[in-house]
């Protein structure tokens, strides 16, 4: 590809492309698969929507989008595709929209199943993960919100750490009474992740009507019930996909070497 796409173009190609309405995660998806740009920031599915939801806030009847429902857009007639006649266009206040959709409801990030043998671990550790390959890896130890730790697939332990920084916490239990028992840990963190990858501030509140439906998301996605037929969808953050430490390759790399 001899020119990178901007943004708005590389989304207007997926949608006109796919011909129908799309969650704006797959959009993010999609221009990864695609290869349709190469910077991508750490959180590429967040600049989609806020790309998207920033036009049609300021651009109005000129913008090329169009909400259909939460979180899913596609392109009006006459910008490639039309909206299909089926398809109801949601009325809305594009800056509530907006604003609802953003990667901070609650939980602002969130990973599942991590590995401890993946995380090279000292008092400050690096918990490093993406959202997308091609993202930038973001460092999650100075995360604050709820964490598990599993034995296998089992949940052993459950605890917050809002005083002290997520790395810290697992860190202080690969000495403590639990250190032989888990392999593996969940978070779900309150900090939002900016696009260069770095942890912002803490809100300086949450909505009521937002803390109901993301507890119910984190029992969801954490424990899995059986009779829970769909994941915790609400939960509006990405999940992060864990990337182990380059320390332990170096490690492992060396200890290669000196066997050879």
């Amino acid at each position: 590809m001899s020119k990178e796409l901007t943004w708005h173009q590389a989304i207007q190609k997926v949608l006109a492309e796919a011909g129908t309405p799309m969650y704006y995660g797959d959009i993010s998806d999609r221009i990864v698969a695609d290869n349709l740009r190469r910077k991508l920031g750490a959180t590429p599915a967040a600049t989609v929507v806020a790309q998207i939801a920033a036009s049609i806030k300021h651009d109005g009847d000129k913008s090329p989008y169009v909400r259909v429902s939460k979180g899913t857009y596609a392109l009006k007639g006459g910008a490639g595709v039309a909206v299909p006649a089926d398809v109801p266009v949601e009325k809305h206040d594009e800056e509530a929209a907006a604003e609802a959709e953003e990667q901070y409801a609650i939980v602002a990030a969130f990973g599942m199943f991590w590995r401890r043998e993946s995380v090279d671990w000292a008092r400050s550790p690096k918990l490093l993960g993406k959202q997308q390959s091609g993202a930038t890896a973001v460092d999650f130890s100075g995360q604050r919100g709820i964490y598990l730790l599993y034995d296998g697939r089992e949940v052993i332990y459950v605890g917050r750490t809002t005083d002290r920084p997520l790395g810290t916490r697992l860190f202080e239990h690969t000495a403590d009474r639990l250190s032989a028992r888990w392999d593996r840990f969940s978070w779900f963190g309150l900090l939002p992740v900016s696009a260069a990858g770095t942890l912002r501030a803490m809100p300086a509140s949450f909505e009521s009507a937002k803390l109901g439906p993301a507890l119910e998301a984190i029992l969801v996605e954490a424990l899995e019930p059986r009779q829970n037929r769909k994941r915790g969808d609400d939960l509006a953050a990405v999940e992060y996909v864990q990337v182990e430490d380059p320390e332990i390759r170096k490690r492992r790399a060396k200890a290669l070497i000196d066997r050879l």
